[in-house]
C-alpha cells in the first residue's frame, strides 16, 4: 500500500508564507497516481485545494489558484504545495492523498482518493 507523509505546517500570520511536503512510498511501479492536497477546516467538509496527474497536469481549486504552487520531485517521491499570501481562511487540516489514475488531470473527489495522510496542520492568525 501507498504511504504518504505530510510534514511543513504550522503557524504563519495572514500574508505570510508555508511549504507543505508529502513523502509517499509503497507505490507500485507499474501503476500512474494523481496526487493532491485537501483541507479540512473546523465544521467543514474536506475540500480540494489542488490536485496534479501523474504526467503532471495540475488542477487548482478557486481560492488556491494565484498564491499556492503544487510540485513533484520524482526522485525523492515528494510532493510539495507551496503557500504564499496566506489568509486567515486557508486555516485548516491540509492533507495529501493519491489515487491510482490514467489521465492528463484528475479531479477533486475525496471519496475517489484511496490513500491518504495523517494530515498536518496550518494555521493562519491575522
Amino acid at each position: 500500500d501507498v504511504q504518504l507523509v505530510e510534514s511543513g505546517g504550522g503557524s504563519v500570520q495572514a500574508g505570510g508564507s508555508l511549504r507543505l511536503s508529502c513523502a509517499a512510498s509503497g507505490y507500485t511501479a507499474s501503476s500512474a497516481y494523481c496526487m493532491g492536497w485537501f483541507r479540512q477546516a473546523p465544521g467543514k467538509e474536506r475540500e480540494g485545494v489542488v490536485t496534479m496527474s501523474h504526467t503532471g497536469g495540475a488542477v487548482y481549486a478557486d481560492s488556491a489558484k494565484g498564491r499556492f504552487t503544487i510540485s513533484k520531485d520524482n526522485a525523492k517521491n515528494t510532493l510539495h504545495l507551496q503557500m504564499n499570501t496566506l489568509r486567515p481562511d486557508d486555516t485548516a487540516m491540509y492533507y495529501c492523498a493519491a489515487r491510482e489514475y490514467v489521465g492528463s488531470y484528475c479531479y477533486f473527489a475525496p471519496s475517489q482518493f484511496r490513500y491518504w495522510g495523517q494530515g498536518i496542520l496550518v494555521n493562519v492568525s491575522s
